[in-house]
């Protein structure tokens, strides 16, 4: 094993394009996916102002914002943004299909924002990165690593797919349930209308209340471990079991939450339902907001402007099915099923991932 500098053993590939564009890939910042190792999203024959080149197997790295841990393998020849270092293995010095995996790597993003300048817009240059230190073993070492990390690699996108499917199929299956179900007024099913939260500012974790604020639910519809707590405590912004919490602002307008347990506050930019229960299952009504359905009345009724927006009298009128009680409770139970299977295949990615990052490490 022999500590060598990344520019050792990989070079910063700096070729600018000059012919026609048409038909030729173009990736910016935007197409790389935090985490991943692979791309996966890229446009043609769209309008920029790219020139830097990058061939297939190379490494378009994210240097714009490091912190955000953008890096990924090149699966074809293109053009990228100038805000993206191409890099490139030096075959002699370590196997291609390896370097990846030290590129996209906890312990280099760390050193890529430690070298990155400017206050808006942090940037890294080569220069610093060609520093960064790798433990690198012997060429047959390499070989048997790199066989040994894509293989969980693509073990681990498989579970994702897994995760994938099921959300789809739980969609596909409340339509088939309840595409010809009555719909009502989101607010026919509430013991009263939307009601907006707190505007009191977030204070550090006092151990005891939670501030619930957008930014600290995820897409998937859980809480982040970004922990705070309201500086002013009212309690008729205080959560009970059953409250859904719609996001009424922003990029992510229309993402929901279920209050489940703890004692928790809800923040100004949230819209608070509180469902009544005989009419409408809690879970029931989170599984609709998660339906192609409910995201294609978000995209048509959401204001576009600075920033998008849905209003609480907007919510009010939200058309949702109202099937029976019995029918409600049996989706309700296929859907925690398929909870349940998404968080053991979570789990595994989890796993996975450590196991990448220690091999990486040795």
């Amino acid at each position: 094993m022999a500590k060598v500098k990344l520019g050792e053993i990989a070079t910063e590939y700096k070729k600018t394009y000059k012919g026609n564009k048409v038909g030729i890939p173009i990736v910016g910042l935007e197409h790389l996916i935090p985490g991943e190792v692979k791309l996966s999203a890229w446009d043609r024959d769209s309008d920029n102002t790219f020139t830097k080149v990058f061939h297939k197997g190379q490494i378009l790295f994210g240097r714009r914002r490091a912190y955000l841990k953008k890096a990924a393998v090149a699966p074809f020849d293109g053009i990228c943004s100038g805000d993206i270092t191409v890099i490139e293995a030096i075959p002699q010095k370590i196997l291609p299909e390896l370097l990846p995996f030290y590129i996209q790597n906890d312990l280099f993003f760390d050193f890529a924002v430690g070298g990155s300048a400017g206050s808006l817009s942090p940037r890294v240059k080569w220069e610093h990165l060609r520093e960064y230190e790798i433990n690198l073993p012997s060429i047959k070492k390499q070989r048997e690593l790199a066989e040994v990390l894509w293989a969980a690699y693509e073990l681990k996108e498989s579970y994702k797919k897994l995760i994938v499917a099921t959300d789809e199929m739980l969609k596909s299956q409340f339509i088939e349930m309840f595409g010809n179900v009555e719909n009502k007024p989101l607010v026919d099913v509430c013991i009263k209308r939307g009601e907006y939260g707190s505007n009191t500012p977030a204070d550090d974790y006092d151990g005891n209340i939670r501030y619930v604020r957008i930014t600290d639910i995820t897409e998937e519809g859980n809480l982040n471990n970004v922990v705070v707590s309201p500086r002013k405590i009212e309690e008729k912004y205080m959560l009970l079991p059953g409250d859904l919490l719609f996001a009424r602002t922003g990029n992510t307008v229309g993402k929901t939450y279920l209050h489940k347990s703890g004692k928790m506050i809800f923040a100004g930019y949230l819209i608070r339902y509180r469902l009544n229960k005989e009419l409408m299952l809690p879970q029931f009504a989170l599984a609709y907001t998660h339906t192609n359905q409910y995201y294609d009345w978000v995209e048509k009724i959401k204001k576009v402007g600075a920033q998008p927006n849905i209003s609480a009298a907007q919510f009010d009128l939200m058309p949702i099915p109202v099937p029976t009680k019995d029918e409600q409770t049996e989706f309700v139970t296929m859907a925690e099923q398929a909870d349940k299977s998404k968080f053991e295949l979570q789990k595994s990615i989890t796993k996975i991932d450590y196991v990448i990052k220690s091999l990486i490490r040795q």
